[in-house]
């Protein structure tokens, strides 16, 4: 893999940060379909009030890995492409046409016509150059539309609605990559913009919806874009949304916000949890769920730590957790214990369900192979020294911290002392950065097994400080063949690789459930579990 730079390689620290902070959602329950049910003739006008958990604090697509807030920011930006949810097919949007070379070095996109941003200036082959060139300048919060872009080596223009994007080896994630809210076009007027005034006045786009007003923690506002005329070949709507207005409202506690779509407060919400589900189903509520791709929930180990280094250890780690009792006791019904260190709705998934089995007896043996003692206490220790472990998470779903404390006491069962510390979400980057952690709690999505290779390759951030090995060839390999069989070949080494050194440990998979009012139809997932509005209506 060749990095744009070592600050730019450096910046990759952020990653599972970013996307794992936002997409801790909460969830599954019942109804598995892409939209909210309902009947009679789609209507256009009205208001969708969407209740949220948290905000991110940063209202543009390039620089936001918060589910919640990709909720909103998501409709104010097109992409050059769309990925079907059901095939993972990529789809014309903004480009209506694209051509990749047969060793995926090069990939020339040919753009629609009359597409114009809300600020009225037209969508060209520049403006597509200018915003690729700019996203190594985004800094920390920039790193997911970067990791995308890692290894380019130039963006040209070929003629005013052609733009041509080179990578210095093969990039077989880059399609899939300019699908995502990530890689968003944004107008040359919000490129020239920092990053900062990007993140805290909003980004001009040339998406469905115009943001109206920010309220940090409070509220994100959008309004119908006027004219609109280029929208995804996947929408079944022609031309403009159906809804005039959207507004999202940070409401943090998950029981308000289930009651607050129970008395019509809010037409939707995010992160239904397991306590709310009987008061919603029945009703005149639809909840809604789709398994998110990607990496699954899990402890991501500092494999530097000196406890850590030990593999017995961090295999002991594994056995001890009880994937399906954390699944059945905290998380919605229907949430699928890990079987892999992907979700299984990614692609090229291997199950690795046997590699993945509770057993504490195995869990001891491996701690006492290690020479780690018990004391009168239960917890282990060697050399004088307890086996202590600071997990650290951010507090951005209710299912976070009793997940935690159930695990906590499951390792505390084979003798392992686990610590845990809750910081603020956005201290998450930096915690990774830094280094200064034992273990942190999350997940990553993307509808790409990519999503691999940004995590853990030692070659890019290391996060999880993991040691150079055969890991880093099937990663690396993996995003350079063009050869669909080959590549899920590699995949599945890489999953092997991760789940049976224990550098990660896997526990849930993630599933996004929404309640949704049944007034409220074609509320749809996209292909990494966000939703698009821009068919939904109310009636």
């Amino acid at each position: 893999m060749t990095a744009l730079s070592d600050v730019r390689t450096s910046r990759w620290a952020a990653l599972t940060a970013l996307v794992t902070t936002s997409v801790l959602l909460t969830a599954c329950g019942s109804g598995g379909g892409d939209s909210a049910t309902g009947s009679g003739q789609p209507r256009s006008g009205g208001t969708l009030n969407f209740a949220v958990g948290s905000d991110a604090g940063c209202v543009d697509p390039q620089q936001v890995g918060s589910n919640e807030t990709i909720y909103s920011v998501r409709q104010v930006v097109d992409s050059l492409t769309d990925q079907d949810p059901k095939t993972g097919k990529i789809v014309p949007w903004l480009a209506k046409s694209w051509d990749v070379s047969s060793d995926a070095t090069t990939f020339t996109f040919r753009l629609r016509s009359g597409v114009t941003f809300s600020d009225g200036s037209k969508l060209t082959a520049q403006v597509v150059k200018d915003n690729f060139d700019a996203v190594p300048k985004l800094g920390a919060l920039g790193t997911l539309a970067e990791g995308y872009l890692s290894g380019v080596k130039n963006t040209t223009v070929v003629d005013p609605l052609t733009v041509k994007v080179t990578f210095s080896q093969p990039n077989a994630q880059f399609l899939q990559a300019t699908s995502t809210h990530s890689l968003g076009i944004e107008s040359s007027a919000s490129v020239k913009r920092t990053p900062q005034q990007k993140c805290s006045d909003g980004v001009i786009g040339s998406g469905p919806f115009v943001l109206k007003q920010y309220v940090q923690n409070q509220s994100i506002t959008l309004a119908k874009r006027t004219g609109y005329a280029w929208g995804s070949s996947r929408w079944s709507k022609k031309g403009e949304a159906y809804l005039d207005k959207l507004v999202f409202k940070v409401v943090p506690e998950a029981g308000v916000r289930a009651g607050s779509l129970q008395s019509g407060q809010v037409d939707a919400i995010s992160s239904v949890g397991k306590a709310d589900e009987a008061a919603l189903k029945g009703g005149q509520v639809t909840l809604q769920r789709r398994a998110n791709p990607g990496v699954v929930f899990g402890l991501g180990l500092n494999n530097s730590r000196p406890a850590l280094k030990d593999p017995r250890v961090r295999q002991a780690i594994l056995f001890a957790v009880d994937r399906q009792q954390v699944a059945d006791t905290v998380f919605p019904t229907g949430t699928q214990a890990a079987t892999s260190v992907l979700a299984h709705t990614t692609p090229d998934y291997t199950d690795l369900t046997s590699d993945l089995t509770f057993d504490a007896a195995k869990a001891k043996s491996l701690l006492d192979a290690a020479g780690w003692r018990a004391g009168s206490d239960g917890i282990r220790a060697r050399a004088g020294k307890k086996l202590s472990l600071t997990v650290k998470w951010f507090p951005n779903a209710s299912t976070n911290q009793p997940a935690l404390e159930l695990i906590q006491q499951q390792l505390k069962a084979v003798g392992v002392d686990v610590v845990l510390k809750q910081l603020q979400v956005t201290q998450f980057a930096a915690t990774l950065q830094s280094g200064d952690f034992d273990a942190v709690w999350g997940n990553v999505t993307r509808a790409d097994p990519d999503i691999l290779r940004s995590s853990f390759s030692t070659e890019l951030a290391n996060s999880y400080q993991l040691p150079a090995s055969s890991l880093d060839t099937a990663l690396s390999e993996q995003a350079a063949t063009v050869d669909s069989g080959k590549r899920r070949q590699l995949v599945g080494q890489a999953q092997q690789s991760l789940v049976r050194n224990a550098y990660y440990v896997p526990v849930v998979e993630l599933q996004t459930q929404l309640g949704v009012a049944k007034k409220v139809h074609d509320l749809n997932f996209d292909a990494s579990s966000r939703i698009q509005l821009h068919d939904t209506w109310v009636g």
